[in-house]
């Protein structure tokens, strides 16, 4: 055993920080189903089955959201506590948690594993690394400690005390972590409900709104935040993630506020306040969260469609959301209004974009709309009695890590959810590995050989 595990070790030590990202989170996946699959984890002690379990793990850690079984109904106290547990992990990164450990235990943090914490939170040198962890561990504990402080105003009345602290803590956790899951069965006396029973609760609807927006703006965003207060001294990422989330919340606001106001189903019913509140909330849980607070199913198809666009794009980097991003959004964005007014470069708060992250961006870009694209199909095909919208729509709640659903989740096929087990997973960590392997390509050392220029007919 001993030998086996120095192999294991050996082996380890070879791979390069991408590698063993990847690597940590399926290990953690893994170890997740198979509590979860255990007959311990369930209200009724019988097993859920692994594949089930696996989907649950896997969109826990990868704070998705999306799930095969009502979170409150079916598993008991301490399968919750798995989920949660493995939801706080998954948000913050797991060399994050490793990281907090050692602090803890003044264990001395190498190189390599200053590496790991490097490729975890996507940042470009190794400077300040661990106390940038410390930074992030201590923000993220406050803010949902802040979160639960004020979501327990609703939650204690309502459910008592133990119970009120612990829907507070769980709920705090989940939106400041951009995973979705909800325990607000026994509340609203419906399954798979989430936040509709709250659609005019004020606290409710700000608090998880405001925890969303927090997680997903990025903790190198929040800490500028912090450092500089002013938004003319931030630098230019905070200000392009700062300004770009604005717009989409605003967009998503607008379009859902208008589209659904007659809609019966949705909004007509609601008083002019409460269309308001719902459809902020709907259109920052785009954010990537997976929370709702009217019945997605009942939306009409424009703004589904809408949603699609607003969850793809997805939260911020070295966030705890997912999608595109928002900054790679933004760069193309750029890249095509200056393509448009015949600028030579780039320009934006008196900066200019380096062709390195252009390149970088229209990759991300072209590989995720790919990704969404087949597998779209493939949910279509091994799903027959989907439609291409419900297929689209929880292929990219899966692959953005959003959560969303409009009722699919439960009743795909098992090669379905397979698909949309990779697609989450692709989600947390296929993105970052991307980038890395597009930023180790052109950090190489460019060739001395320079090929004649090739003249091609565009557009």
């Amino acid at each position: 055993m001993k030998n086996v595990l120095k192999k294991l070790l050996l082996k380890i030590n070879s791979m390069n920080p991408t590698q063993v990202m990847v690597i940590g989170f399926g290990a953690l996946i893994l170890f997740g189903a198979l509590i979860l699959n255990l007959p311990v984890s369930t209200k009724s002690g019988e097993s859920i089955g692994f594949l089930n379990a696996l989907f649950t793990a896997t969109s826990a850690v990868c704070v998705t959201g999306l799930i095969v079984v009502d979170t409150s109904t079916y598993w008991n106290e301490f399968g919750q506590f798995v989920i949660i547990t493995l939801i706080q992990v998954g948000g913050l990164g797991f060399m994050t948690i490793a990281t907090m450990f050692s602090l803890l235990t003044r264990k001395k943090i190498n190189l390599r594993e200053r590496l790991l914490i490097q490729e975890s939170l996507n940042q470009r040198d190794l400077s300040g690394l661990v106390k940038l962890t410390r930074y992030i561990i201590i923000m993220t504990f406050v803010i949902e400690g802040i979160g639960a402080l004020l979501l327990s105003i609703v939650f204690i009345p309502k459910l008592g005390l133990l119970n009120g602290i612990w829907y507070s803590l769980f709920h705090s956790i989940s939106a400041f972590c951009n995973a979705g899951f909800d325990l607000m069965s026994p509340i609203s006396g419906a399954k798979y409900s989430s936040l509709t029973y709250f659609v005019d609760n004020s606290i409710i609807n700000f608090v998880i709104s405001g925890l969303i927006i927090l997680g997903g703006m990025g903790f190198p965003v929040l800490l500028d935040i912090i450092n500089n207060k002013k938004y003319s001294k931030l630098n230019i990422h905070s200000k392009i993630v700062l300004n770009t989330t604005a717009i989409l919340i605003i967009i998503g606001f607008l379009f859902i506020f208008i589209v659904e106001f007659n809609n019966k189903n949705t909004l007509g019913m609601l008083n002019i306040k409460d269309k308001i509140l719902a459809s902020i909330f709907q259109s920052v849980t785009l954010r990537t969260a997976g929370f709702n607070t009217i019945d997605l199913t009942l939306l009409g198809e424009s703004t589904l469609f809408l949603m699609l666009i607003l969850m793809l794009i997805g939260a911020s980097p070295a966030s705890t959301g997912g999608g595109l991003k928002t900054t790679t959004v933004a760069t193309l964005f750029l890249t095509v209004k200056a393509f448009i007014l015949g600028k030579e470069d780039i320009e934006v708060y008196q900066r200019r974009i380096g062709s390195s992250i252009i390149r970088k961006s229209l990759g991300i870009f072209f590989i995720g709309v790919t990704i969404v694209l087949f597998s779209t199909l493939a949910l279509k095909i091994v799903n027959p009695g989907f439609t291409l919208l419900e297929c689209s729509f929880e292929v990219i709640s899966a692959f953005a890590t959003v959560g969303l659903s409009i009722g699919g989740s439960p009743d795909m096929t098992s090669l379905g959810k397979l698909l949309i087990i990779i697609l989450m997973f692709l989600g947390r960590v296929g993105s970052l590995t991307i980038f890395v392997a597009l930023l180790s390509r052109s950090a190489k050392v460019k060739s001395k050989i320079r090929y004649p220029e090739g003249k091609i007919i565009v557009g």
